[in-house]
């Protein structure tokens, strides 16, 4: 197997899904609600899913897919397994707000392996090979070096969470009083990647699935950065964590 061909492949399908983004037709029938606050579906997120299904299993037949618009999600534990945002930051998606993602992690027996983030709109394409570095369009990137006082933060409000909520606006105010300014972008992996290139110095949310940072988090560690828990503890890509993302630098309060 050249895994390094079937990665390229990967890329490519996911740019296919971003056109896919990009050529939506907007209308009411195209959206329905799952279960939390502005908990969002559309029928693109759906096609897209299925469409990465689909041709990521034609590259590599042997991997398992789990993807967020499923309601079982299969073991990642053994052999090569995706896990895939179709659409990260639907309701961007929905409002044509220019700030969404494809999102695709790949594992080898559990252990992150491979990311792609793709941001059709600034056609922006984010990389990570486990141990070879992050790249943007094929260009390296690494994680500035600016501390707290110089950096801008970026952050998620688990909207899924509302018990969060205080926590959340919190901690954003204590950062925002240390830091230069903070940013909300509605997609997490964006935010990942954004710390990976250098542009902001720490993401923090309080709750993601692990299809909103299974790719993003390994594009920051291979750019020099570190993922964690809000805790400090390791993330897990089986279940819901908390994320704290910095670029080593920078640290909560």
């Amino acid at each position: 197997m050249n895994i390094d061909a079937e990665l390229n492949e990967i890329v490519e399908a996911v740019r296919s899904a971003g056109e896919i983004i990009l050529g939506a037709k907007r209308t009411a029938e195209m959206v329905d609600e799952k279960s939390g606050k502005a908990n969002f579906v559309t029928t693109y997120d759906k096609l897209v899913q299925e469409t990465l299904n689909r041709k990521l299993l034609e590259i590599m037949p042997e991997a398992v897919f789990v993807g967020e618009e499923e309601d079982i999600h299969a073991s990642i534990e053994k052999g090569y397994a995706f896990i895939v945002d179709p659409i990260d930051g639907t309701t961007n998606f929905i409002k044509d707000y220019h700030a969404s993602s494809v999102s695709v992690g790949m594992t080898k027996d559990g252990e992150q392996f491979f990311g792609c983030v793709y941001n059709p709109y600034l056609n922006e394409m984010f990389t990570a090979k486990k141990g070879e570095g992050a790249f943007l369009n094929g260009k390296p990137i690494h994680v500035s070096s600016n501390p707290l006082s110089e950096g801008v933060v970026l952050f998620g409000t688990s909207p899924y969470y509302p018990e969060l909520t205080d926590a959340t606006f919190d901690m954003t105010k204590k950062l925002f009083k240390a830091a230069l300014d903070i940013r909300r972008s509605g997609s997490a992996a964006i935010d990942l990647c954004n710390i990976a290139a250098g542009r902001a110095e720490l993401f923090f949310e309080m709750v993601l699935s692990p299809w909103d940072f299974a790719a993003g988090s390994l594009i920051i560690t291979e750019a020099g950065g570190k993922v964690t828990r809000m805790d400090g503890s390791q993330i897990t890509l089986e279940k819901p964590c908390s994320v704290l993302a910095t670029n080593s630098v920078a640290t909560l309060l």
